[in-house]
C-alpha cells in the first residue's frame, strides 16, 4: 500500500528536482500539501500523481512535435559583434 502523504525530500526524489522546487510548486498551487504537528509538510500523493500525469506528452502526436516549430538559424544571418 502507497502512502497518501510524502515528504518533501520522497517529492522531490520521485519528481527528481531540488526540495526548494516542492517548497515552490505548493507554495505556486501545482501540489497539495498540509501541515501535521508543529510544521512537518506533507504532500497529497494524488497531486503528485495528477502533476505526472499532467505534464506527460504523447509523443507520437504531430500537434506535439516541437521540432516542426523550430526555424533554424544560419551563421551567414548572424552579424558578428566587436
Amino acid at each position: 500500500m502507497e502512502p497518501v502523504l510524502l515528504r518533501i525530500q520522497e517529492t522531490a526524489k520521485l519528481l527528481k528536482v531540488s526540495k526548494w522546487t516542492i517548497y515552490r510548486w505548493i507554495e505556486e498551487g501545482r501540489l497539495r500539501a498540509t501541515k501535521i504537528g508543529r510544521g512537518s509538510l506533507r504532500v497529497f500523493q494524488t497531486s503528485v500523481s495528477g502533476l505526472i500525469e499532467g505534464t506527460q506528452i504523447d509523443h507520437r502526436d504531430p500537434q506535439n512535435d516541437s521540432r516542426s516549430k523550430v526555424t533554424p538559424v544560419r551563421a551567414k544571418d548572424r552579424k558578428k559583434k566587436r
